[in-house]
Parts: structure tokens; sequence; C-alpha cells
């Protein structure tokens, strides 16, 4: 059985990264447009994100504005614990 590399980078320390990218368009500089990127990033330094505005503002015509970043261990489900007791509804 094969383990994904995804799976992989997870036990690296990796986790699913979005970020909110607000950019201006080229065609009207006033008008914001919003992407949305997700990947498998590295917290805290983001080196994936990092890489990929690095092509945004190199490559493309769109300047940016603002990024907004969510991570799994910026956002962690909250944590539960074992009761000794049962409850019964209805």
């Amino acid at each position: 059985m094969r383990v994904s590399p995804e799976f992989k980078r997870q036990m690296e320390g990796y986790g699913l990264t979005t970020a909110e990218i607000l950019y201006h368009m080229p065609d009207h500089p006033k008008l914001l447009q919003s992407y949305i990127w997700q990947d498998h990033d590295l917290w805290p330094e983001f080196p994936v994100l990092t890489k990929f505005l690095k092509f945004w503002t190199d490559k493309l015509d769109g300047p940016l504005h603002k990024v907004t970043v969510a991570h799994d261990r910026l956002i962690r489900p909250c944590d539960f614990r074992v009761v000794d007791a049962q409850f019964r509804l209805g």
C-alpha cells in the first residue's frame, strides 16, 4: 500500500493552508478581485505560499492588496474530554 505525498507532508509538519488574496484588477486598478489559494504548507514560515506570492508579483499584472491566511495550526477543533457518564434523551 502506498502513502500519498500529502500524508507524508503532514507527517513532516505541513498542514492545509488557505489564503484569500485580494488584488487590484490590471484594467481597473480601483477594483479589487478575490482569489482563493489552497495547498499544504509549513507553519509559520509558509514556504509554498511565499513561493506562489513571489510568482504572482513577478509574473502577473494584478498588484497584491491584502493576503489573509488560515492554517490548521492557527485554527484547531475544540478538545474533547472523556466523561464517565451516560445521558439518555427521550
